[in-house]
């Protein structure tokens, strides 16, 4: 029998979801992006994999914004990664829970440990199976798929999709069993359309989560099978080397789908950690993109202007740089005086708001530029504090008046969201050790 599949809300997106199990721990499943809540019960080992992990958890699964049961998207326009991280939440608040393991599946690995980066409160345990921290490779990420075979998956999934021949492709158990090949295929119709499949595997392959690494602070385990063909031995132990104090287990197998192949070895692999696990996150450590802003000319304009006037507009700038950061669901730490200092849950969101705050305000005559970094922020009674905050500061020092400037780490996590960026050239920033490459956004 197909459990109930109920909604959750956030703003005017509902998210399918289901609870299904028994067990005395919360699990939320972030599966592989093309999913389909009900019609995963049809595949034997899907189903299979469900019912074990509901003997020892309580399993939270749903579809992603644009996916499955879940609204759409607007054609070609895949939700950025910090859109998915909303579904967690919200299906977490639905269910009433406040904190529960995570399970990142294949490229919802990358999303499940953002996630835990960023709400470390919300996160008990975290593992990440056949998973790494970008897909693609990079010159200094040599571990991800070459630029010739991410073009020919995207070509495939577009001309391939609904048919048995992705799934072939990249789960070999699957070679002698029709009647499994058909019903993958039928999944994948239901997921999603030919053209939002190419879209969205475009946009997966553009993400790069390794800055948010270090910041994971939950107990990790890291499954690998050593045969799959799209993730590599060598991002899985990335991924083990770079989380404090995570586990790497390696599982024989060809499969990159987690129903496929041996399941139970790797729910064993997960049982055994997961009723195992202990720690505790510090709340008031966490990861989180860090905004600065400052008025161009602040003191002459004082000057020229008088106390009395300077300060009318100070209120106006303050009043239009504040609507456009709840508009972007920031939060404001601070003003500065000439400027402010704000915080948000995801780098896409940040930017916007940035580009926002800076448009809006020309409107008032002045002109501001706009540093950008994400990295661990601490909570120090009403104001944040950290290494993460100081590099935000120095980047906004090196803006360019009327510009939004980034750090390398923002621009890499908010890989998909559809930015452009101007290379700026590597940086000695003040007190903070190391170059950094810094970018102009465009626009």
């Amino acid at each position: 029998m197909v459990p109930e599949t109920r909604y959750a809300t956030r703003g005017e997106i509902h998210v399918a979801y289901q609870v299904t199990g028994h067990g005395p721990l919360d699990l939320v499943l972030v599966s592989v992006w093309f999913s389909h809540l009900e019609a995963r019960w049809e595949i034997a080992g899907f189903a299979h994999m469900l019912d074990r992990l509901g003997d020892f958890s309580r399993v939270i699964a749903f579809d992603k914004y644009g996916i499955g049961l879940s609204d759409p998207a607007p054609p070609g326009a895949p939700p950025p990664i910090e859109d998915w991280m909303d579904d967690v939440r919200a299906v977490m608040d639905a269910v009433g829970v406040e904190q529960a393991a995570l399970f990142g599946a294949a490229d919802g690995g990358m999303m499940a440990a953002l996630f835990a980066a960023t709400y470390p409160q919300r996160v008990s345990s975290l593992i990440l199976a056949n998973t790494g921290a970008r897909l693609s490779a990079a010159p200094d990420y040599p571990h991800g798929l070459p630029e010739s075979t991410r073009d020919a998956l995207v070509e495939m999934t577009r001309e391939a999709w609904g048919g048995p021949a992705l799934m072939l492709a990249t789960n070999p158990s699957l070679a002698n069993d029709p009647e499994g090949q058909q019903t993958w295929a039928r999944y994948l119709r239901l997921a999603a359309s030919p053209a939002t499949a190419g879209d969205v595997l475009r946009t997966l392959f553009e993400i790069d989560v390794r800055a948010a690494l270090p910041s994971i602070q939950a107990p990790t385990l890291v499954l690998h099978r050593r045969e799959n063909a799209l993730v590599s031995e060598e991002s899985a132990h990335y991924l083990a080397d770079h989380i404090p104090g995570a586990r790497m287990v390696e599982l024989p197998g060809a499969d990159y789908g987690l129903g496929l192949g041996d399941v139970d070895g790797l729910v064993d692999e997960v049982e055994e950690f997961l009723t195992g696990a202990r720690g505790g996150a510090d709340p008031d450590r966490r990861l989180a993109t860090v905004l600065f802003t400052d008025i161009v000319g602040s003191t002459e304009a004082a000057a020229a202007m008088g106390d009395k006037k300077w300060k009318e507009l100070l209120a106006l700038h303050n009043l239009v740089s504040g609507r456009q950061l709840s508009r972007y669901q920031g939060h404001l730490v601070k003003n500065t005086g000439d400027g402010l200092v704000a915080t948000f849950d995801g780098p896409a969101r940040a930017i916007r708001s940035a580009m926002a705050i800076r448009d809006a305000v020309r409107g008032l005559g002045i002109e501001v530029r706009v540093g950008l970094h994400t990295g661990e922020v601490e909570s120090v009674g009403g104001d944040i504090g950290g290494v993460g905050v100081h590099i935000a500061a120095r980047v906004m020092g090196l803006a360019p008046p009327g510009s939004v400037m980034v750090s390398r780490t923002v621009k890499d996590l908010a890989g998909g969201a559809g930015f452009q960026f101007t290379d700026a050239g590597a940086h000695e920033l003040k007190g903070v050790p190391d170059s950094w490459q810094l970018y102009l956004v465009n626009g």
